[in-house]
Order: structure tokens, then sequence, then C-alpha cells
């Protein structure tokens, strides 16, 4: 093909290009696969622009020089001899291939049409999700909760409570202490629950850009990285002794309480606590100087592994708050299969893949068929629809209480409509951006508070006991005098310096 032509059909497809977007963007679908698949088709069309817009800009750059040399050749020489020698060599092709079929380039972005039942309808979302993330409506944790449950000394979650703290790293709630996380069965659990959520992401939010999103948060990782403020690696958090009261007796290798001595000298004999013991001096002789210099080099190895973990603990934090509204919906709707029976499940499934081809058979007019071709619905109490784009049952209304409203003047007198849609606003952005502009930044703490007044109230008395709560250090180190009498350090030097000891 000629450099000019090729120019001009590459003009010509990015028309055609920007057209089918504008076709397909504006359709609204109902259903959430019909709308999936039109955002990965947009996509396609938008990486397809990309791909000839580069090939447009390096025939403009023309390095070869093809391009002026065939523009020269148009302008300088005889334009009807140059003419009929293209013409001529077109006739010769089409000699040579008489039964080529010529390409029908206005069909090529054409929006397909539903309207003939036995046209096939090509769908891009139907092989992208499994069955129970129901076209990226869901998450599908099993594999993650199942590796999660082989880690060594975690707390044994159900499925329901997994999906509740995935994200939540702290030791308390189930996940791993920090000595132990430096392993590569944890370093690769984590990276399957990483790369799930980021594959799910890109799968539901084709038109986002995704890589933007997830530079954003390492950039945010590296400054609280830089900083030492990332949550549970921080230097101070790893060199803090753990405080403990009474006769009890600390275990620094295992990081365990122990009641009495007794208790304590049986647990240095099992396996788990020597096991803890090597793991703890092969730790601190990695960080210890060597005889040739400073150390400096075991120390920063350490230090990067603490930091590869805990990287990709922070971007699964960040990727399910970005993602809260399907997470939420995946624990109710595993607490409704709970109550399911699998044949219940199985109709279920098939409704939900069903439920877009049975859309555009042909219906008479008979049928309550209204003047855009689409089935009337019958609701005059304006109930909410399903996922089907059917009221749901007044028995359901009532029983969700979804007649009942709940304002709330932080959101600005937002009104909720039902008590599942209130307690889910206390973690979305609204609510957590009204109180940020009231100065509070320990949002977990005003959950169920809706009055401006009463956050503030509340946030100045949280201040007021920080502050109190605060432990002087002159009090915390205890002296001895000559006679045996214990005191605070700052009681003590006072009296020394009047002369009093």
């Amino acid at each position: 093909m000629l450099v000019l032509e090729e120019q001009r059909y590459i003009h010509e497809d990015l028309e055609r290009l920007e057209q089918g977007i504008a076709d397909r963007m504006r359709e609204d679908p109902k259903h959430i696969r019909d709308r999936l698949n039109r955002d990965h088709e947009v996509a396609q069309l938008l990486d397809q622009i990309q791909a000839q817009s580069q090939n447009l800009i390096n025939i403009y750059r023309d390095e070869d020089g093809s391009r002026a040399r065939e523009i020269q050749q148009i302008g300088t020489g005889d334009p009807f001899e140059e003419f009929y020698r293209q013409f001529k060599d077109v006739r010769e092709h089409h000699a040579r291939y008489p039964n080529e079929q010529a390409e029908n380039s206005e069909q090529r972005y054409k929006v397909s049409k539903h309207g003939d039942p036995s046209e096939p309808l090509p769908s891009i979302v139907d092989s992208l999700f499994t069955g129970e993330e129901a076209y990226g409506r869901f998450f599908d944790l099993n594999i993650c909760h199942e590796s999660f449950m082989n880690l060594n000394n975690v707390k044994r979650l159900s499925y329901l409570q997994y999906l509740e703290q995935f994200d939540n790293f702290a030791p308390g709630y189930g996940g791993v202490k920090r000595n132990e996380k430096l392993n590569d069965q944890y370093f690769k659990y984590l990276g399957e629950l990483s790369d799930y959520l980021e594959s799910f992401m890109r799968r539901t939010r084709p038109l986002e850009n995704v890589d933007k999103v997830l530079q954003t948060f390492d950039k945010e990782f590296e400054e609280a990285w830089a900083k030492d403020e990332v949550e549970g690696w921080t230097l101070e958090q790893a060199a803090q002794p753990k405080q403990h009261t009474g006769d009890a007796i600390w275990c620094d290798d295992c990081e365990k309480e122990f009641a009495n001595e007794n208790v304590y000298k049986n647990h240095l004999k099992g396996r788990k606590h020597i096991k803890a013991a090597e793991h703890r001096a092969q730790r601190q002789a990695d960080s210890a100087p060597s005889a040739n210099g400073p150390g400096k080099g075991a120390v920063s190895t350490h230090r990067l592994k603490e930091r590869a973990v805990a990287e990709r603990e922070y971007r699964i934090k960040r990727l399910a708050s970005a993602m809260s509204t399907e997470r939420s919906d995946t624990r109710v709707n595993v607490e409704r299969k709970q109550g399911m029976t699998e044949r219940e499940r199985q109709q279920e499934l098939e409704n939900l893949l069903n439920a877009g081809e049975t859309r555009y058979e042909p219906m008479d007019e008979e049928d309550g068929e209204g003047e855009d071709g689409e089935e009337k619905i019958y609701n005059p109490l304006k109930l909410p629809l399903a996922w089907d784009g059917k009221p749901i049952p007044f028995w359901l209304y009532r029983l969700h209480g979804l007649g009942v409203e709940f304002p709330c003047e932080i959101c600005g007198n937002f009104v909720y409509m039902g008590r599942r849609a209130f307690d889910k606003h206390f973690n979305e952005a609204r609510h957590v951006y009204g109180l940020k502009c009231l100065g509070i930044t320990n949002t977990s703490l005003f959950r169920d508070i809706t009055g401006i007044d009463e956050a503030m109230r509340l946030w100045e008395k949280i201040q007021k006991e920080r502050k109190r709560g605060k432990i002087d250090d002159g009090s915390v180190i205890q002296m001895e005098d000559g006679e045996g009498n214990v005191m605070p350090e700052k009681v003590y030097y006072d009296l020394q310096k009047q002369g009093l000891l």
C-alpha cells in the first residue's frame, strides 16, 4: 500500500472508531453483563485508537523519507501518467485474485443489533468472571481463603469472617505476627491476594486507568515508608519492649506472655519455642555489625524484606478500600447464600446467566410492550428495582425497612432509605469527608453518630483523654535512695538538688 493511501486509510479508520465509541456510549444497558460488555468494547476501541494514532505519527515523521518521495513524485511528474500507472496496478491485482472479497469497513465497528433472536450475541465478559463473581458484583476469595488457612500460626476464620478481615494484618485480628511474616509462604499469599484484587478492578473497571491508580498507591507507600509511618512496620514498634505486669513472664522469642514461671519453663522445651528462638537468633545475627564494617548491608537486607511485605500489605488495604462497595455486597451475598439450598443456588445462577439473553426475544404488542419496545413494569408503590430490573417483593421492602428515612447531618442532611444503607454510609467517602471537614481524623470511633455537635463534643473528649493519658517518662523510671525508699526519677533528682537525700 502506498504511504499516502495508508495515511488516508488511518484517518478514515480513526473517524470510524470514534463513531463506534459514540454509538456504544449512547446506549444505557440495564443488565450488569451488558454494561460491562459495552465498557470492555469501548476500552478495546480506545486501545485501537492509540495504536492507529501512533502509526499515523510515525508516517508524519517520515524517518525513511518515503512519504516525501511519494509527494515529490506526484507533484513534479505528469499526474495523469501517475494515475494510470496506479490504476494499472489495481487492475493487475484484481486480475490475479479475482475471488478476493472486499472488506466492508463501514460495518467493522458498528454496534451489533439484538433484535434478531437468531443472531448470536457476542459478549466479552462471559469468560472473564466466575459464577461466584456474578459479572463483577461480588468477590471470589475462596482460593485466597484456603491459602490463608494454610499459613502457620493464624487464627481459624470462616469465609465470612475472612471477607471482613482479609485486609487487617494486625496480629490480634487473625493476622500473622511481624517476626513470622518474612517467609516465602506468607509473601506468596500476599501476592495471590493482591493480584486477584488488581485483576478484579481491571475486569470491572475497564475504562479507568488502573495503572495510574496503582502508581498512586505506590507513591503514597514510598512517602509513608520514607517517613517511617507505615502501620505495623515502624522501627519504633520493632524496638519497643513488651509490657507485662504481676508474676507474668514474657518470652521475647515467641512474643507471648505466660502466667507463672512453671508454665514458662515447660514452654522452653517445646518445638515452637526452639524454632522461634532460632529465627530470632538468625535475625539478630543478620542485623549485628560484622567484623569488617558496621554491618549496614545486613541491616538493609532485613529491612528490604520487611519493605517488600509491607508494600504488598499496603496495596491490599488500598485496593480493598477502593472496592468497599463490592466487598460489602459480597458479605451480604455470602450470608444470603448460606440460608439457601443447593437447588436454589443453581437456579439463581441459571437466572443470572440467562437474564441478558431473554430480554432480546421478540414480543407481541399485545403483551404489554411500551412505545420504545420495552416491557412496561407495573410498580404503583414505587418499590426499588432488583438486579433483574423488576420491583422487589413488598414483604422484602418491609423486612429491610426501606421505607424508613435516616438523615445524617454530617453528610449535609442527606437522607438514607433503610437501615442497611444507613449502616453502610459510615464507611463511604461522603461521611468520611464530612468528618474530615470538622477536623476529625480518627473516623472509626464515630460510627452511629450523625449530629455535628455530638461529633465535636466526642472529639474534644477524646483529645482531652489522649493528653491526660500521656505517660511522663519521669514517673516510669524508679530510683532508690540509700535508705531503700523507691520513688520516681523526677522526685529523686528534686530531693537530691535540695540536699534532702
